[in-house]
């Protein structure tokens, strides 16, 4: 089975748990046993969240270039029809201060980027 695989740096476990109660689904975390320096917290070595719609494969731990969010990269998820789109829409978008607001219910896509600058595709059809 694919999955998408997102590289956090210190709030992977933060993430994946807000994707689950976005998504549902079964959440597997591998924490550190003993502290790393620079991470505020345990970082998770690797966790995955299996749902219905996606599987998503994260870690805490960085390349050693470090974290660049791109704007190349979105998630696609296919929804059943514009009612289940809008409700995923206010659950990824739930924190974000600047929210964008009721997407264009014929549009075949909708784009969005989460509260952990993640960007999404969303789509019907």
């Amino acid at each position: 089975m694919s999955a998408v695989f997102i590289t956090f740096s210190g709030n992977c476990q933060q993430a994946l748990k807000f994707y689950q109660s976005c998504f549902g689904g079964l959440l597997q975390l591998d924490v550190f046993e003993q502290a790393l320096p620079g991470y505020a917290q345990m970082p998770l070595v690797s966790g995955c969240l299996r749902s219905a719609k996606v599987v998503i494969r994260a870690s805490d731990l960085v390349h050693h270039e470090g974290r660049i969010i791109g704007n190349y990269m979105a998630i696609y998820i296919h929804c059943d029809d514009e009612a289940d789109r809008f409700a995923l829409i206010k659950k990824l978008e739930l924190g974000k201060k600047n929210r964008s607001g009721k997407p264009n219910a014929t549009a075949k896509l909708v784009e969005i980027i989460d509260v952990f600058g993640v960007r999404w595709v969303l789509g019907l059809g």
